[in-house]
């Protein structure tokens, strides 16, 4: 068994224009000072990362790894979330997500997807020079708006998505192969790769590639109404990475999974700073250290509720509090005997 390793957090819904949180240094002390020892970067925002130049300047890189460091932080992973959402996208989704893109592919699907592409390509070659073994991501999707057959959805349509699919990811996970860095799906309403069964349909169309790994969260399950401690048992040799972030499920007599269009307060699936949910982490992190996942516990602040900066301080030393430092020896080994065979075959009467 292996101890994870952790508290880190995610940044991805800290930074902004005020201090400390609109640069790298403010950030970095601001995340060591609450007890994080390691950070989740996303790699859109050059205040904190330049992506292409640490794909391409190993120096750059490891000065960037040596800024961090100073302040007794790790990088835990790279993200590129929203690059990934755009390797596939809908044109039903078409203008919503240009906002993720840069000005020169907007307006422009196919610019956009080949531009995301190498984004992805990127990250690959960064974490490579970061000395990094994993990668956060989504997967984009085709297919999300027909995920409830009404009208019945056409035969092979499924089929032909997760194809599609297949042939935009393949390059991308052949090059993090090269680099030695295993892709992590965050599994996740919006993606074609929302539960256990889609990311399994996936795996077949790239072949089981061994970079197609995952990014655990609970919290996306608990408002599936998945059983996530399962999922666990299923998926274990594939979970390279994990997200803390805690969620409740309160269904009434008016609204269940799909929420009524109301806002994240008003939805009987909702998420909550860690601890304020109902997802058990006692059980998790004692599932992960069992199974020898030895990556990051990240902390993602979501929350309809409760600031962003208590809910980092509060989630720095709930992860602290759940980590499983493992057992090097059994506890009844006090009580053994000596390994001798002929003992042995004595004792069962042989």
């Amino acid at each position: 068994m292996k101890t994870i390793k952790g508290p880190g957090v995610f940044l991805a819904q800290f930074i902004g224009e005020e201090a400390p949180f609109n640069s790298l240094d403010g950030i970095c002390k601001w995340a060591a000072d609450l007890g994080f020892k390691g950070i989740q970067m996303p790699t859109l925002d050059t205040r904190f990362i330049d992506l292409r130049l640490a794909a391409e300047s190993k120096t750059y890189a490891d000065e960037l790894k040596g800024k961090i460091a100073s302040y007794g932080l790790d990088i835990t992973e790279l993200s590129t979330h929203l690059q990934g959402q755009l390797v596939a996208v809908h044109p039903a989704y078409n203008e919503l997500f240009d906002s993720f893109a840069v000005p020169e592919v907007k307006n422009n699907p196919k610019a956009r997807t080949e531009w995301a592409i190498q984004q992805l390509k990127y990250a690959a070659q960064a974490s490579q020079n970061l000395g990094l073994k994993a990668h956060a991501t989504f997967s984009g999707s085709l297919l999300w708006q027909y995920f409830h057959p009404w009208p019945q959805r056409p035969e092979g349509l499924v089929d032909e998505a997760f194809t599609e699919l297949a042939k935009r990811w393949t390059p991308i996970l052949d090059a993090f192969e090269e680099c030695g860095v295993d892709v992590c799906y965050e599994i996740h309403p919006g993606e074609d790769l929302f539960d256990g069964i889609t990311y399994e349909m996936f795996l077949e169309k790239v072949n089981q590639h061994p970079r197609a790994c995952l990014l655990y969260d609970p919290s996306h399950f608990v408002l599936q109404q998945l059983d996530y401690i399962q999922y666990i048992d299923f998926y274990h040799q594939r979970i390279k990475a994990f997200h803390v972030k805690d969620a409740e499920f309160n269904p009434t007599g008016r609204q269940g999974t799909f929420g009524g269009y109301q806002s994240w307060a008003d939805r009987a699936g909702r998420y909550r700073s860690p601890g304020d949910g109902q997802v058990d982490f006692k059980t998790i992190f004692s599932k992960l250290a069992q199974y020898d996942y030895d990556g990051w516990a990240v902390m993602e602040w979501e929350c309809c509720i409760k600031n962003q900066e208590d809910g980092a301080r509060e989630g720095s030393e709930f992860i602290r509090k759940n980590i499983i430092h493992v057992t090097d020896k059994a506890f009844d080994d006090f009580a053994g005997a000596e390994n001798d065979a002929n003992f042995n075959r004595k004792i069962l009467g042989l």
